[in-house]
């Protein structure tokens, strides 16, 4: 079981329903500031471009913006064949997928899958 729920601990009511929930301090000071450590999932629709059609993982989100590999490439700073390159690669360099997130307005994670 995932070790975040099972330090949760529930608190029941006199009929035995759940009332309360006591959480590690560290998680209630994490979540009171907007400091989840979740990481943005991935949408089934860009999993189905990839793999139907061999894409790679950056291909396959720039077409689900709708986005061109031009524009893509004038929101980096980059030429169009620059960024080209970097698409068709399987692995990119954690540097450069963050660029390519931050361009896609998308968590770098994301891109990797």
């Amino acid at each position: 079981m995932n070790a975040r729920i099972e330090s949760v601990q529930i608190l029941r009511d006199a009929g035995g329903n759940p009332a309360f929930a006591v959480i590690p301090f560290a998680d209630y000071l994490a979540l009171t500031q907007g400091k989840t450590n979740t990481e943005p999932g991935i949408p089934s629709g860009v999993v189905d471009l990839a793999m139907d059609n061999g894409w790679t993982a950056a291909r396959a989100w720039r077409e689900h913006k709708g986005m061109t590999q031009a524009e893509l490439a004038q929101r980096m700073g980059i030429t169009q064949g620059a960024y080209a390159q970097l698409e068709a690669k399987k692995t990119i360099r954690k540097s450069s997928r963050e660029k390519i997130a931050r361009a896609m307005g998308i968590h770098e994670s994301q891109l990797d899958f």
